[in-house]
């Protein structure tokens, strides 16, 4: 039971950090050296492409977490847990972001909480800089508290 509780406390503690690998990342590597691949997104396009050049990120952060779940996955051992935790969090990047604020599958379109509501109000906040200079919320499940205001 112990070891149980163990291994899901590197899902939750690894989830967790990977809000602050999100925020760093985003600030420094996407709105940094890597603004070509990410400059796609922070423009407004009515034409609507099923793919951005911000996509890639998708493979650039997936990697460790497969690679971690794969190399542990024999004996489950702290490197699938850490994987795993890694995974979920882009799993829930995925449905917060892309599904949920910027709507390109048409689910979660109706969610009214108020905590999701100022996640699209700090989301909104950074999409009002087109450049990689003067942003603000990095983060994605991290909200500062003045958006949760009306």
């Amino acid at each position: 039971m112990m070891e149980v509780l163990i291994n899901i406390g590197f899902v939750v503690i690894t989830f967790l950090l990977m809000e602050i690998v999100a925020w760093l990342s985003h600030k420094y590597l996407m709105h940094g050296f890597l603004w070509f691949f990410h400059e796609d997104h922070h423009q407004h396009n009515t034409n609507i492409k099923p793919f951005e050049r911000n996509d890639f990120f998708f493979l650039l952060f997936a990697a460790p977490g497969i690679c971690l779940i794969y190399y542990g996955i024999e004996e489950f051992s702290v490197s699938f847990w850490v994987g795993l935790g890694i995974t979920l969090y882009g799993f829930a990047y995925f449905l917060i972001h892309d599904v949920f604020i910027h709507q390109r599958l048409k689910w979660l379109r109706n969610i009214d909480a108020s905590y999701f509501k100022a996640i699209r109000k700090a989301h909104k906040a950074h999409h009002k800089h087109f450049y990689k200079e003067g942003g603000v919320c990095f983060g994605m499940l991290w909200v500062p508290l003045k958006y949760f205001k009306k």
